[in-house]
């Protein structure tokens, strides 16, 4: 999302500390090795676009993976939003200027092995631009998925000529009232959708 929202997520720790007697659940995931934060064997390295508010960054950062923040290069003002909610939730996330359709010098170092999009396909000016920086980012990153989510005003027939024109297939795809909660996906004006897509490795180069 490319606005500057100043709203943030609240860790278990935080609400714990304000109010003693609610009882908090903190997950924590280890892949392989011992079960300690010092011995695991599986690194999971997750770049989010468009960040915004950066829930699903928090979120992936708070259950052990190595993510990567990133929104309009230019706008210091939604990075250093970007940099204070991770302090406020002690999030231990890279923070990156991206511009989409860019192609500057972060870019090249970035190797994720997801590429999540939370909010991203709302501008179809921008789509050309986001689908050929996801392919990039892709190609840089075998075995890498690109995960988001769109709304039926994204106008999903553009979507999927990007797709083809970029190389791009869809793994999965969800409907909103498959995983939301009915309460949530009764209120939908529209659907939801949440998308996989990855490298379309039987398209011609």
């Amino acid at each position: 999302m490319h606005s500057a929202s100043s709203s943030s997520y609240s860790s278990p720790e935080a609400a714990a500390a304000a109010d003693p007697g609610r009882m908090t659940t903190v997950s924590r995931h280890y892949f392989g090795g011992a079960s300690s934060d010092r011995d695991h064997h599986l690194r999971v390295d997750i770049l989010e676009l468009g960040a915004g508010t950066s829930l699903p960054g928090l979120v992936a950062a708070k259950v052990g993976a190595n993510v990567t923040l990133t929104d309009i290069a230019d706008n210091t003002e939604v990075l250093d939003n970007i940099r204070q909610i991770c302090g406020v939730n002690d999030a231990n996330c890279n923070v990156l200027g991206l511009t989409w359709g860019d192609w500057d010098e972060p870019i090249f170092d970035l190797h994720p092995d997801i590429i999540l999009g939370a909010d991203v396909l709302y501008d179809s000016a921008k789509f050309d631009d986001l689908f050929a920086t996801v392919t990039f980012l892709l190609e840089s990153s075998p075995g890498a998925v690109f995960i988001t989510t769109y709304h039926n005003r994204s106008g999903h027939h553009l979507i999927e000529f990007l797709m083809v024109k970029w190389g791009l297939k869809c793994l999965k795809l969800l409907d909103g009232f498959s995983f939301l909660p009915s309460c949530k996906a009764a209120s939908l004006q529209g659907n939801i959708q949440l998308v996989e897509i990855t490298l379309d490795k039987e398209k011609p180069k």
